[in-house]
């Protein structure tokens, strides 16, 4: 099973406790269950960036949940805060296309797998990732220029 990115046996046991700290958690099948895993990564990774960031910014805040390696240290903090922003947004315009980048974008599945997981083929995963993509580009320059 792929879990998100390099070095990340971390995040996925911050994942893990996460979800099984939830009471009574049932998922029907696998791609519903891989949907909300990803979000739980997205979130604790932006989590994890906007505490760094406050932490950058001299707020006194301790940061023990996760390691440091879990994201790329030449990631940017604004960056992900933003997309994590951005993708907020997406998932009550269209949640299915959030999940895709979740999966995608913070755990790293190929098109094909997603594919797998949802029971499509894998050029309707590439175009509805072209359209999350167009979504998200157009939003993150909105924030840009305002």
């Amino acid at each position: 099973m792929k879990v998100c990115g390099d070095g990340s046996s971390r995040l996925a046991s911050e994942t893990y406790l996460n979800i099984s700290q939830r009471d009574a958690t049932v998922f029907p099948d696998r791609a519903r269950f891989m949907a909300y895993a990803a979000r739980v990564m997205r979130g604790l990774i932006i989590d994890y960036a906007r505490r760094r960031r406050a932490q950058k910014h001299g707020g006194g805040f301790n940061i023990t949940s996760i390691e440091s390696d879990v994201v790329d240290p030449g990631a940017d903090d604004r960056e992900l805060t933003r997309i994590g922003d951005a993708l907020e947004d997406l998932a009550v315009v269209d949640a299915p296309l959030a999940q895709l980048v979740d999966l995608k974008f913070f755990c790293g599945f190929s098109f094909a797998e997603i594919a797998s997981m949802r029971g499509v083929t894998e050029r309707t995963v590439q175009r509805h990732w072209e359209k999350a993509r167009m979504y998200l580009h157009q939003s993150l320059r909105d924030v840009e220029l305002t």
